[in-house]
């Protein structure tokens, strides 16, 4: 929220007079000059915070760890696991022996899902475009 309110209000005033001059509504003036530089602040923002609730690791682990195991299953995977416990359990529980190889493939296959949806956020909303051209 902070972030928000400091990045409105370095808005300059003037974007907004030059719109009304030009005759944007209010939605167009949100659309077009709000918006798109309110995105360079809040984005990077928007990103960690997926970021850190994608590796809530540990609401799930102090809740119940995971359980109740998944039957039937060689891994050690639980009905309430998200990936980041999984890989915990794979490497460092050892409820059916340590197996450091495919929780290290486990934590490169998070890795590329949080990659490719923050390349899909950064692409979509033109976070890498200079604030100039949105305008």
């Amino acid at each position: 929220m902070l972030i928000c309110s400091g990045a409105l209000q370095s808005i300059p005033d003037d974007y907004y007079h030059a719109a009304q001059v030009d005759g944007a509504s209010s939605w167009q003036q949100f659309r077009r000059i709000t918006l798109p530089l309110l995105m360079v602040a809040v984005g990077p923002l928007l990103i960690a915070s997926f970021t850190f609730n994608f590796n809530n690791f540990n609401l799930i682990y102090i809740f119940n760890a995971g359980n109740p195991p998944i039957a039937n299953t060689p891994t050690p995977a639980g009905h309430t696991d998200i990936l980041i416990s999984y890989v915990y359990n794979l490497a460092f529980t050892g409820r059916t022996g340590i197996n450091y190889g495919f929780a290290s493939a486990v934590t490169i296959v998070i890795f590329l899902i949080i990659g490719a949806i923050t390349l899909f956020q950064f692409r979509f909303t033109r976070m890498w475009e200079e604030v100039s051209e949105n305008v």
